[in-house]
């Protein structure tokens, strides 16, 4: 039988991850240590509106806070309507419109574990070589990118690309406090043993593959997320386009189209 989670151990390690003392916290959020003390250890139950707010002041993620809710007493504050409801009708049309709006150019929209939910008529280039199985649904892009059968043997500065790919879900891992995501890392780091930190005395770190003609295709990459979502699922939602980092990659998926 699992053991219950109380709301004070989701303070403290929310509080914990973001290295902030109980001082900090209780200044952050406008009430006493001694209080915050008395709720970590049980000794005091806080409001609502207290979860809340301590929640936003640890910027603790839409469904964890759900769940801090639920360990204090209180019913859920955020839905978690699935993508394909009819609630986030008018989200996943501003998604389509997003990337079909991108093309000729690749854009892909992720959920939180990074498993592809939506993608543009762009995909294509990106996904050339790929072992068909890595390509049936659900689909984790990452998985996708540095599996030795997915993407990996088309990048050319693949020690570079796996570097930075690591480094941002450890990053996700560590800020979410996801289980998931923190086995995924472990996955990946297998698949590139090479790995290294990327020279960041450029600009940008580009991707660069090997294209299905034997040309480069050189890519850089932005990520877009809901500003001001009140439901997990769009909260957890990113959409990344790829743009050309070249004349050369521009002219070739133009005139792939």
């Amino acid at each position: 039988m699992a053991t219950q989670v109380s709301i004070g151990d989701h303070l403290r390690d929310w509080r914990r991850r973001r290295r902030m003392s109980q001082l900090d916290l209780a200044l952050d959020a406008e009430i006493s240590a001694r209080h915050l003390s008395f709720v970590e250890t049980g000794r005091a139950c806080p409001s609502r509106e207290m979860v809340l707010t301590l929640a936003g002041r640890l910027g603790v993620p839409l469904r964890e806070q759900n769940a801090m809710l639920l360990a204090a007493g209180y019913a859920p504050a955020f839905s978690a309507h699935g993508f394909a409801s009819d609630a986030l009708a008018a989200a996943r049309q501003a998604v389509e419109h997003i990337l079909k709006a991108h093309e000729p150019f690749p854009a892909i929209a992720v959920d939180r574990h990074w498993t592809l939910v939506a993608a543009n008529g762009a995909i294509g280039p990106l996904l050339a070589g790929a072992a068909p199985y890595l390509l049936e649904p659900p689909v984790n892009v990452l998985r996708l990118a540095m599996h030795p059968e997915g993407l990996a043997p088309r990048i050319l500065n693949r020690a570079a690309w796996s570097g930075h790919l690591l480094t941002r879900l450890q990053r996700d891992a560590f800020a979410s406090g996801d289980p998931v995501l923190a086995d995924l890392w472990r996955e990946l780091a297998d698949y590139a043993p090479e790995a290294e930190n990327h020279d960041t005395a450029g600009i940008f770190l580009p991707l660069m593959l090997r294209g299905e003609n034997g040309g480069i295709l050189s890519f850089i990459s932005t990520i877009t997320n809901f500003g001001t979502p009140a439901d997990v699922t769009l909260a957890e939602l990113s959409l990344e386009t790829f743009f050309p980092a070249d004349a050369e990659t521009r002219a070739a998926l133009v005139g792939h189209r």
